[in-house]
């Protein structure tokens, strides 16, 4: 199909026939606002203002390809390479997951209890959302970041430049035993949002996710749901500061887990799992025993 003409009606119809089979009309509706923002900066209220004028051509090109591209179920951030977060621009590619509302309350919370907290770790930064964010909003402090993923650094460290902060990024990978031999200073705040799903649960899941976005940050391997956890919970041991605190985003279905064995190690002066806006079990806060 193509678009019937050059005005901005036209090319919210073309938006709706196209993408008909994949989404309901409401979510149709803010993917034709995003796309209209980001390529003409109309507003929701512009697009019925001005449905009737004329669209340049070099735009409404790249509105069509913007469609044609989402008609194969990529989403929409990756197709735009761009996304908002905590009122932040970020660049996202099929390198990162694409940030969550979710993460954005993990990061709220952290920056509301931890304004004078002087070093932040994060572990499996993705696209680096949370380091970024926790920089920009908390600039006197040191913040570091690790990934296994070149290409998630990259993008990491482009969206650091973006936001102009300073955030030192670092290669490794967090399932290797001597992982936290390679963290040379101890942090008064750790955070992660590890993988979490098995890849039996895959078919839960819609296609634009599970065939678009890293399954290295989505999936586990094998029946351990919280290795990831575990072993992040092992190196704040080690690493994590006394009274310091750690923050996980969690898979409701093995938040008991986690929190199980944090509890376990006799570590934690207090492990408090705390749900998220939807209600769901989404967050863990451990504060470490002070010595």
């Amino acid at each position: 199909m193509r678009v019937a003409g050059n005005k901005l009606r036209h090319i919210s119809d073309f938006y709706f026939s196209e993408l008909a089979d994949l989404y309901e009309k409401p979510e149709i509706e803010a993917i034709v606002a995003t796309a209209f923002y980001s390529v003409l900066g109309f507003s929701r209220s512009d697009i019925q203002l001005k449905k009737e004028e004329n669209v340049n051509q070099s735009d409404l090109l790249k509105l069509y390809d913007y469609a044609k591209a989402l008609k194969t179920g990529q989403p929409l951030q990756y197709v735009l390479g761009e996304t908002e977060f905590y009122h932040l621009k970020f660049k996202v590619n099929k390198s990162v997951l694409i940030p969550r509302p979710e993460t954005e309350e993990l990061v709220d919370m952290i920056l509301k209890e931890n304004k004078n907290a002087a070093s932040f770790l994060d572990l499996g930064t993705g696209s680096g959302c949370i380091p970024v964010t926790i920089k920009k909003n908390i600039p006197q402090a040191e913040v570091f970041a690790y990934d296994i993923s070149e290409a998630a650094l990259a993008t990491a460290r482009k969206n650091a430049e973006l936001n102009q902060v300073f955030v030192r990024y670092f290669i490794g990978d967090i399932l290797d035993p001597d992982f936290f031999k390679t963290i040379d200073q101890d942090f008064e705040v750790m955070v992660s949002n590890p993988p979490y799903i098995k890849k039996e649960e895959a078919m839960e899941m819609t296609t634009q996710v599970k065939d678009h976005e890293p399954h290295l940050a989505l999936f586990v391997n094998g029946g351990d749901a919280i290795i990831f956890y575990r072993k992040i919970i092992d190196i704040s041991l080690f690493k994590l500061k006394s009274g310091g605190s750690l923050y996980f985003e969690l898979n409701p279905l093995t938040s008991i887990e986690v929190k199980r064995y944090a509890e376990k190690t006799n570590s934690f002066s207090s492990v408090e799992l705390i749900k998220d806006m939807s209600g769901n079990t989404r967050f863990l806060k451990a504060i470490k025993k002070t010595v």
